[in-house]
């Protein structure tokens, strides 16, 4: 499937649809997880690391913002997201795209390690895994990387 959608550089202005994004598709992958309590401590990580330090593209509908990149200048992609709705209509592809064309030498990231979704679609996209670690939130993540 696709869906018409263009993407285009972060706005100011995109701020509360992108955190909402953000909440609506974390409360998906872990349910159990209170995702809510994390909003202001979100927020605060969106508008003191992320908008400052990483360059972030928005794709979007006629219907608004349907996901969104992170990707700073060292090539680390944080942030990888997609509305569920437009899960499997190219959108998170094009995403993954362009972080690798604003970082062409490399992108990595890290993934929980129980996220299978997360890490099929990645290594479908040429990233391998580079390593193990545990998070803040003691949750096992693997490291990964994509590179030319």
């Amino acid at each position: 499937m696709t869906t018409a959608f263009t993407l285009r550089p972060y706005r100011d202005a995109d701020e509360d649809a992108a955190i909402g994004l953000w909440l609506r598709t974390w409360r998906l992958a872990y349910p159990a997880i209170d995702f809510d309590k994390r909003v202001d401590w979100w927020r605060a990580r969106w508008r003191g690391e992320l908008v400052p330090h990483a360059a972030i593209v928005i794709a979007e509908n006629s219907g608004g913002m349907i996901g969104f990149v992170t990707i700073d200048g060292a090539g680390y992609l944080d942030q990888l997201v997609v509305e569920p709705e437009h899960w499997g209509w190219g959108v998170a592809e094009a995403l993954v795209d362009e972080a690798k064309r604003l970082s062409p030498r490399e992108v990595t990231l890290k993934v929980n390690a129980d996220n299978y979704r997360a890490i099929k679609f990645y290594r479908r996209h040429g990233f391998a895994v580079t390593g193990e670690e545990t998070n803040s939130s003691g949750r096992p993540v693997l490291n990964m990387r994509w590179g030319p």
